[in-house]
């Protein structure tokens, strides 16, 4: 058998990050579907949910990395169906904060039910060493380090 090369080894690698990507949102639109949002909105929720306070509209573009007509547009899709509200700051009536509602909060709670579920299934096959080396890996290629499981 012949054996590869590091450029095809490296190819060979960046496909199997591909599937696995795929299957990955495969299972995040199949397990956010029943919730009613989209993987992009479960992504906002737990952004807003993670603030320390409510955040403005252009810390959730930062912190998301997507331009704020971006924000904008998931904020009134989220809104409409009644998981976040716009509320004034306090100190400055031109800022518009953004909190989650007693709904936000119960979808976002489903939505760390269908993700845990999912990773479990997923992940199913490796021991927690392999899992942890796994994230170890991960978190190198992501630029992060060494990370902590």
């Amino acid at each position: 058998m012949p054996q590869h090369s590091a450029d095809e080894h490296a190819s060979d690698l960046a496909d199997q990050l591909l599937r696995l990507t795929k299957r990955i949102n495969h299972a995040h639109r199949q397990n956010f579907a029943p919730v009613g949002v989209t993987p992009a909105q479960a992504r906002m929720l737990r952004t807003v949910s993670h603030s320390p306070q409510p955040p403005r509209m252009a810390d959730l573009a930062e912190r998301l990395g997507v331009v704020p007509r971006q924000v904008t547009s998931l904020i009134d899709a989220l809104e409409e169906r009644g998981l976040v509200r716009r509320s004034p700051d306090a100190a400055n009536r031109r800022v518009t904060r953004i909190e989650l509602t007693q709904g936000g909060s119960h979808a976002l709670e489903e939505l760390r039910q269908a993700r845990r579920a999912a990773a479990q299934e997923l992940l199913a096959p490796l021991t927690s060493a392999q899992r942890d080396e796994l994230s170890s890996l991960l978190a190198l290629l992501d630029g992060r380090g060494h990370s902590s499981a």
